[in-house]
């Protein structure tokens, strides 16, 4: 159900995936995915439940919902190695600051650089934009 288009869809489906992780229930593969992400921030762990709040970038906010959807397209990206080449640049910037979150963290500024462009031009992705943006982390 993760896969839709609905905001509303997608944050219930998450919120549901952490509550049975609470729970202690059996999670399906990609409910534990997300949950493995929520685990690693427990500043969106109160946050995860309510799913109708907006969130401003503008006055410094995160939304946590699109913050764990970025990690999980990130790592179905290493997963598969597409882009290719993306698991060498994760190894490079890896190696680089030593921290497995951080490394992701970098990365998903520019997986979101890469959305951002693509609406606010109307235009598609630009993958090769995203590459070089990930390239110039390892510098």
């Amino acid at each position: 159900m993760l896969y839709t288009q609905d905001r509303t869809e997608q944050r219930k489906f998450l919120a549901a995936a952490w509550e049975k992780f609470l729970a202690k229930q059996l999670l399906d593969p990609l409910e534990d995915q997300l949950t493995q992400v929520i685990k690693i921030h427990p500043e969106y762990h109160s946050l995860i439940k309510d799913i109708e709040s907006d969130y401003f970038p503008e006055q410094g906010e995160v939304n946590p919902f699109l913050h764990i959807n970025l990690h999980l397209s990130l790592r179905e990206q290493l997963s598969i190695n597409q882009p290719h080449g993306i698991q060498e640049i994760y190894q490079k910037i890896l190696k680089k600051n030593q921290d497995s979150h951080q490394t992701e963290h970098q990365m998903m500024d520019c997986i979101a650089e890469m959305i951002f462009s693509a609406q606010k031009n109307n235009a598609p992705m630009d993958h090769q934009a995203y590459l070089q943006c990930l390239k110039s982390i390892c510098r």
